[in-house]
């Protein structure tokens, strides 16, 4: 029985060992019966957390645009260790998650009205919801507006990226829970 959960489970979409475990706890699978399954799993490479969490950050980056911190977050919750994750991660570099970040916004910017402040703000918060750190998040939108037209350039000629990155990261220390 605990076999068929798992093999159903696999046929939906590659699962975690993680994942796999929580359905069988679910269905009362004892844990000693879906360790052993789940250990046979591995050995023949039906569960394989490594490539699922590198096809997860390929498949979630190009397709969502999400970044690195975002990604950890979802592998995380999925039960991919945290060593497999930063591998996994490690293939997706600062320069290819720039670029991401300012062909979102670009898309973005095509339907985007008002004012250039507001325009920015509401650009930087899809990019911060995302998971970009503001540095990248500010410079992304910054030179957007500065190609897309007179007003949005002389407003973006305006911003210091770096001192925006840097207040955005104090606040984020000072939010912080203390321990």
């Amino acid at each position: 029985m605990a076999r068929e959960i798992c093999l159903r489970q696999l046929a939906v979409r590659p699962r975690t060992r993680a994942e796999l475990a929580g359905a069988l706890a679910k269905r009362g699978i004892s844990e000693q019966v879906s360790a052993e399954v789940l250990d046979r799993y591995d050995e023949v490479g039906i569960i394989d957390d490594a490539a699922f969490a590198r096809a997860w950050v390929s498949s979630r980056h190009s397709g969502r645009g999400l970044a690195r911190r975002a990604l950890a977050n979802e592998l995380r919750r999925k039960g991919v260790d945290g060593e497999v994750a930063t591998e996994a991660l490690g293939e997706l570099d600062e320069e290819t998650e720039a670029e991401t970040a300012r062909a979102l916004v670009d898309r973005k910017l095509r339907t985007a009205r008002g004012e250039p402040d507001a325009v920015f703000r509401r650009l930087v918060g899809m990019l911060a919801r995302k998971g970009y750190p503001p540095g990248v998040a500010i410079r992304a939108v910054k030179d957007a507006l500065a190609a897309q037209s007179a007003e949005a350039a002389e407003f973006a000629e305006q911003i210091d990226a770096d001192a925006l990155a840097d207040a955005e990261g104090d606040l984020e220390r000072d939010s912080r829970p203390l321990d």
